[in-house]
């Protein structure tokens, strides 16, 4: 993963973005430096060591990712279980087939990029259920309220879902806070940067708070 990292921090590559969600806080320009998006817009050192460890820990064989970007967080997921099946939705064209040219050279092959709106594609996904969701795309309230909803009907009582960007502003705080009031929440995971969400029925209705 640090590898990965580097190169895309040394890419000499640029890329015209369409920014289907909130955008970025840093980059404003329409064409943008893949080593500059590496900094500014996607998932940090610490973050893909927790979704690593995470596909680890709880036997990770089926994600859904909502924002691919440069492919950092994709990557952990795809590298923590080879034999895992991984989809990742970015909005994005010319950022998806970047991405996506990026682990063929790698040969990475459990990962499946879809490119598309969220709302257009959520509807379209086979899938039955999964064990992980990944949210990391379009970050605002009503937009991360209504993925949330939209994917409560692939959940199983085991399957986490991740957010990113919970505090990334006041929109996203209170859908935070929405998210973890619905009753089909069972417990969540407030870590700054990333929250997690637990499903079972087995448990009591709690919320922590970690600093990692």
């Amino acid at each position: 993963m640090n590898k990965y990292r580097s190169a895309l921090k040394n890419s000499n590559t640029t890329l015209q973005v369409t920014d289907l969600g909130a955008g970025s806080k840093v980059l404003h320009s329409e064409v943008r430096r893949v080593r500059k998006m590496i900094k500014a817009s996607s998932s940090s050192k610490k973050e893909v060591r927790v979704l690593f460890r995470l596909v680890n820990y709880f036997n990770i064989k089926s994600a859904l990712e909502l924002g691919t970007s440069l492919g950092m967080g994709t990557y952990a997921l795809a590298l923590a279980k080879e034999d895992s099946n991984i989809i990742t939705i970015e909005g994005c064209p010319n950022t998806s087939n970047f991405s996506k040219a990026q682990f063929e050279t790698l040969d990475i092959k459990n990962t499946t990029f879809i490119t598309g709106d969220f709302t257009t594609v959520i509807p379209s996904l086979k899938d039955k259920n999964y064990d992980l969701v990944f949210f990391d795309g379009h970050h605002n309230k009503a937009a991360t309220i209504q993925y949330f909803k939209s994917l409560l009907q692939k959940v199983h009582n085991e399957t986490v879902f991740v957010f990113d960007d919970i505090y990334w502003s006041k929109g996203m705080t209170e859908a935070w806070e929405y998210i973890k009031m619905h009753n089909d929440v069972t417990v969540t995971v407030d870590c700054f940067h990333l929250g997690f969400v637990f499903f079972r029925k087995e448990q009591v209705k709690e919320h922590f708070r970690i600093r990692l």
